[in-house]
C-alpha cells in the first residue's frame, strides 16, 4: 500500500477507501473466487485508478487482504489488557504480534517479498502495531516526541521484521525468537519506566 498517499490529504476517507478495498478482496478470497484489481475496484465501488493508487498488483492485495482476515484491531487487542499495567499491555501487545507472525509465517514472509522492493515511495506495514501501542501509551505523562519514540521503538521487538532476523540472522528457533525479543522490550521497559 502507498503510504505517501493516504498521508496526503484526507486521510481518514482514504482509510476508509482501503478498508472498502480490502473487504471487498476478503469477499473473493472467502469465495475461493481468482480476482484481478479490476474485479476488486468493481465490488468495492472505486475506480481502477483509485486501486492502482493503494495497491500496484494484486499479489500485494491478496496477501495483505489474506493477513487483515486474520489480525485484530487495536482496539480489540488493548481491550484484553485495559486494566493492567503499561508492561503488561505492551507485553501483551509483543505477544499478540510475535504469536501472529510466526502462525501466519509464509504470508507475511510472502508480502514482506512484495512489498520490499526499491521505489520512490514507501508502502505502510506494521500500522496495526504502532496504533496498539500509541493506544497503550496515550495516558502516559511524557512529552508527544518522547511517546512517538517509546512507541516507534517498541515495535522494534515485535512482528514478522524481528522475528526473520532472529530466526534467519541468529539462527534461532521460534522459542528462542520469542524469549529473546520478550527479554529485548522488558530491557527497554525496564529502562524507561525507571527514568
Amino acid at each position: 500500500m502507498n503510504k505517501e498517499y493516504i498521508q496526503t490529504g484526507r486521510t481518514n476517507q482514504k482509510l476508509e477507501t482501503r478498508d472498502k478495498i480490502l473487504k471487498s478482496a476478503q469477499y473473493f478470497l472467502k469465495k475461493g473466487k481468482g480476482f484481478n484489481l479490476e474485479d476488486v475496484a468493481k465490488k468495492s465501488g472505486v475506480s481502477r485508478a483509485t486501486i492502482y493508487r493503494y495497491y500496484s498488483n494484486v499479489e500485494i492485495l491478496t496477501t495483505e487482504a489474506s493477513l487483515d482476515i486474520n489480525t485484530l484491531d487495536s482496539e480489540v487487542i488493548l481491550e484484553r489488557y485495559q486494566d493492567k499495567s503499561l508492561k503488561d499491555k505492551v507485553m501483551g501487545i509483543q505477544e499478540y504480534f510475535n504469536e501472529l507472525s510466526l502462525d501466519n509465517e509464509p504470508l507475511f514472509r510472502r508480502y514482506l517479498s512484495a512489498v520490499i522492493v526499491p521505489t520512490t515511495h514507501k508502502s505502510v506495514r506494521g500500522a496495526r502495531r504502532i496504533k496498539a501501542l500509541r493506544l497503550a501509551l496515550e495516558k502516559e505523562d511524557i512529552a508527544p516526541k518522547q511517546k512517538e519514540d517509546l512507541a516507534n521503538l517498541l515495535t522494534l521487538f515485535m512482528g514478522i521484521e524481528p522475528m526473520i532476523v532472529a530466526k534467519d540472522v541468529a539462527n534461532l528457533d521460534n522459542r528462542e525468537s520469542i524469549r529473546l525479543l520478550k527479554w529485548g522490550l522488558e530491557l527497554v521497559l525496564k529502562g524507561y519506566l525507571t527514568s
